[in-house]
């Protein structure tokens, strides 16, 4: 009878409940720290504050990431111990093959391209008269998630037949060019092409603020005399503006590398991995949870994980060497 009055309660009253329930965790944190021992406040603070996210880091990170790679040794129940079978499937099975070359498709185009066009896009409206109406329009996509921009995308490449109206507006054009329409994400591999168009659609608007920021942070007085001296805009920006932002151009493509490398929104809703397109973390999905493979699920996993690592590395490096000139 409590349990089933329990599921009556009204959604909006559950969310006041758990508001209230952080903030009484909050409250009582404060209250701890206030009246804690004087002498040793700030390890008293580091414990009632950090100690609750070291707690969820551990449950929700550290321990997911090594019971995951222990399943990677285990067969598909998670029960017998196959060694590196897993890892030898990755790498001979064809379409795992195919996976891992359009994940390498992805870390290839979309980091460079995304922030190649912020970069390009934050110069061009440097100052301009509407720079604020051009960001703004830059940046929309950034407000959209991946699955709505999937959809619209979708949109973009839909097909029907050549004797009825094209409702995409790639087909649309083609047509207009007295073209054939296509069917543009079954045809390989310029469907996974397509797909990354739409990171980079999405990543771009990120790209263009952050090199912003960094473009208008160059000293003024540079920029003048090198004007002054006769530069012309391409050796402006080759020889003062490029080398200046380069600590953030390399903090935006880490940030875009690792987003890439985790893609998974846009695959599973334009194609759903089919015809060619799938990466690491939807095929991971696929056998972890649609075929039972947990193992090879966990596998990919792990692989995915060996492979983001070094881009925190790099990025960690990064950002120490930006703290020490400062």
């Amino acid at each position: 009878m409590g349990f089933s009055l329990l599921e009556e309660l009204p959604k909006i009253l559950w969310l006041v409940i758990g508001v209230a329930g952080f903030a009484a965790v909050i409250g009582l944190l404060l209250l701890l720290v206030d009246r804690g021992p004087k002498t040793r406040r700030d390890w008293w603070q580091a414990v009632c504050f950090l100690g609750p996210a070291l707690l969820l880091l551990l449950l929700g990170l550290v321990y997911p990431a090594i019971r995951t790679t222990a399943l990677s040794f285990f067969d598909r129940s998670g029960d017998s111990l196959v060694g590196l079978d897993n890892y030898v499937w990755m790498f001979t099975q064809p379409e795992i093959l195919t996976v891992l070359r359009n994940t390498l498709l992805w870390v290839l185009f979309a980091p460079f391209l995304a922030t190649a066009t912020g970069l390009l896009y934050a110069i061009l409206v440097d100052r301009s008269r509407f720079e604020s109406v051009a960001k703004s329009l830059m940046f929309m996509p950034m407000a959209i998630s991946f699955v709505g921009a999937s959809i619209i995308w979708r949109f973009v490449y839909a097909v029907r037949p050549a004797e009825s109206d094209q409702i995409g507006l790639l087909n649309q054009i083609v047509v207009w060019f007295g073209g054939e329409p296509q069917q543009w994400l079954l045809n390989q591999p310029l469907n996974t092409l397509l797909l990354i168009v739409v990171l980079i659609w999405v990543q771009a608007g990120f790209a263009m603020v952050v090199l912003s920021a960094a473009i208008k942070a160059i000293p003024a007085e540079i920029i003048e005399a090198a004007r002054l001296d006769g530069t012309t805009p391409w050796q402006l920006f080759r020889h003062i503006t490029l080398p200046s932002v380069w600590p953030t151009v390399t903090v935006v493509l880490i940030t875009i590398s690792v987003q890439t490398l985790k893609v998974f929104d846009i695959v599973r809703t334009m194609t759903g991995g089919q015809f060619d397109t799938s990466v690491i973390a939807n095929e991971m999905y696929n056998q972890a949870f649609r075929y039972g493979e947990l193992g090879q699920g966990s596998a990919l996993a792990v692989f995915l994980f060996v492979l983001v690592i070094p881009l925190v590395l790099v990025q960690m490096r990064t950002n120490r060497r930006a703290r020490e000139q400062r």
